[in-house]
């Protein structure tokens, strides 16, 4: 999709690495700024704790997230031993990131009612645009690193749920073999036509259509119909 709209619209192309960017940024600020809150400064010695998106920017996975849209950023690193309940602060750690997706989704929906509803700007201009991306792309983030495979962000709270001895298997098994099959999945949704993340997309324009109070797959498909 990337490689066409710089030939057919290059200002969506701009548009959509800005979302990107913003996305990836706010959530890994996130991890780093709950680090620091609950104890522990590594992220934050490291050069982290900023909004500056080239503190997180990961190459090898933003290519592929702009290409794509499956990808990554640079790990926010962090000491366990550093906070104050490292159990449940890894938890929350975690879970800082997919939680400001959602703010950021909300803050950007409610923008896009005010000034289309108030006729301030039309619903195709790029401001409307760029924060109709934003919103699709924290959802989209949100929901996918919910999923409790290792790395994800979800797998700290599976971990942290199910760590009884009794659960050892389950855990080694989510560990090794998790990371494995989403690969997998993700493989085969970029070279066929199935939705493998059907339970990543649905909930997420959904969500998009209770933000908007409106159809975002129709307007995803208004705006990319070069």
């Amino acid at each position: 999709m990337f490689l066409s709209l710089i030939s057919s619209s290059p200002m969506l192309a701009v548009v959509w690495i800005a979302a990107i960017l913003a996305s990836l940024t706010v959530h890994e600020f996130s991890h780093a700024l709950v680090s620091k809150l609950r104890g522990d400064a590594t992220a934050e010695r490291e050069g982290r704790l900023t909004l500056n998106p080239l503190s997180h920017l990961d190459i090898m996975g933003f290519i592929p997230m702009l290409l794509f849209g499956f990808g990554w950023a640079k790990p926010v690193p962090y000491n366990p031993y550093n906070l104050k309940n490292p159990k449940w602060d890894s938890v929350l750690i975690a879970l800082a990131g997919p939680f400001s997706n959602l703010v950021v989704a909300t803050v950007s929906a409610l923008i896009i009612r005010y000034l289309v509803g108030n006729q301030i700007i039309t619903d195709l201009n790029l401001l409307v645009v760029f924060l109709f991306l934003l919103i699709i792309l924290n959802l989209f983030l949100a929901f996918f690193n919910v999923i409790p495979i290792h790395p994800l962000d979800g797998s700290k709270l599976f971990f942290a749920i199910f760590d009884a001895p009794r659960y050892a298997a389950l855990r080694q098994f989510v560990a090794v073999r998790g990371p494995q099959i989403l690969f997998f999945a993700i493989i085969l949704s970029l070279i066929s036509n199935y939705d493998i993340f059907f339970f990543i997309s649905g909930p997420a324009f959904a969500t998009c259509d209770v933000l908007l109070g409106d159809s975002c797959a129709g307007f995803f498909n208004a705006i990319f119909s070069f």
